[in-house]
Formats: structure tokens, sequence, C-alpha cells
């Protein structure tokens, strides 16, 4: 009967009933604490929790205000490309890692779209590559690439060429050192750094 009870309790004396009972302890008291949480944050005055639907937001991309429907969990990257047809920016999740082909800037820093849920930009200015281009007036960055040969596959290239322009925003004066150190958040498997770099610098010595 001892070894009966041990094997149904196991070595440690902790049964299959046991485990069951402290687990479903474990989630009433996890729901408890989620409500208490929700509750005081509406008491606060905090952003009312949203979905699983999908709700209305309005984006302003490239001066232009869109409204769009988009699940909560529905990342900027998504609702540019699919919804807007915004498609300078990449998504190049099946790699092993992040080139940075998906960089857009809102309120004038460098952003990874895919790092910012939709829902969460609304009131901010969000720029995509789109917006360096209006009819023959082209941005000096990206007459710059095509200049220095900086382009190759041309996957990457609008993540660089956005990643350039907010940085040379930031830093018009900027040493090679401090071009390549800003431009890190951005990787090019084609390996066209120095076309990328020499497009820089012309334009900071002002000769793009």
């Amino acid at each position: 009967m001892q070894e009966h009870e041990q094997q149904r309790h196991g070595p440690g004396g902790f049964n299959r009933r046991d485990f069951l009972k402290g687990s479903s302890a474990a989630v009433a008291a996890t729901a408890i604490v989620t409500a208490e949480q929700e509750a005081l944050a509406q008491k606060k005055g905090s952003a009312p929790v949203q979905g699983p639907g999908k709700v209305d937001v309005t984006l302003t991309v490239n001066g232009k205000q869109h409204k769009l429907s988009v699940e909560p969990r529905t990342t900027l990257l998504d609702a540019l490309r699919d919804q807007l047809n915004l498609t300078g920016c990449k998504d190049d999740f099946d790699t092993t890692s992040c080139s940075g082909s998906d960089t857009i800037i809102i309120d004038g820093k460098a952003v990874y779209a895919s790092t910012r849920l939709a829902i969460e930009v609304q009131g901010q200015q969000i720029q995509t590559v789109e917006s360096l281009r209006n009819g023959n007036n082209i941005d000096e960055v990206l007459s710059g690439f095509v200049k220095h040969d900086a382009m190759q596959c041309g996957f990457c290239t609008p993540g660089f060429v956005m990643a350039t322009r907010a940085f040379l925003n930031q830093k018009p004066k900027a040493t090679l050192k401090e071009i390549q150190d800003g431009l890190g958040g951005n990787i090019c498997r084609c390996g066209t750094y120095k076309g990328i770099t020499a497009c820089a610098l012309e334009i900071v010595k002002g000769g793009a």
C-alpha cells in the first residue's frame, strides 16, 4: 500500500490532482488581479482596452490624414503596405535579422514601422519614402543614391534612404564617422555602404 501511494504521488509526494488544484488556483488568482488592474486603469482615466475586433484609427501619412479600420494588433508597417498601398517600406521578417528596410520617419525620427502599432501612432507625423518625390521634385538623398550607385538589389534601399534623410535632418554637418554610426541600424546585404556614405557626405558638403 505504501509503495502504491508513493507511485501515485510520485517521489516528491505531489500527484496530478494536487497539480491541477494548484493550477486552477493560479489561473483564478491571475484573473482576479487582471480584472482589478483593468478597473484601476479605467478609474485613473487610462485608455480603454481595445479589441479584439477592428477599431477606427486616423493616421497622418505624408501630410494627409487617412481613416482606417484595423485590428489593435496591426503594425504600422502592415497598415501602410496593405491598406494605404505605400509599399516602399519592406517586410523582411522571413529573414534571420532585420535589415531596417521598413524604416520610416515619425515626428522627425527614424523608426522601424514594424515596431509600432497603427493604433499608437495616431496624431503623429508619419513620413514614408514615397514623400521624397513629388513629380519632378526629387529629394537629394534619392538622387544621391542613384549617382553613387547605392541601390544594388534595391530591397533595403528605401529604408536606408529614410534613415539617411532623418539623420541628415538632425545632423546636417555630420562627419563620416557620425554618418556610419548614425546609419548603424540599417543593414545592406549587397554591401553598398560606400555609395551610401558617399551620398551622405556629398550632401553634407553641399555638392549633391
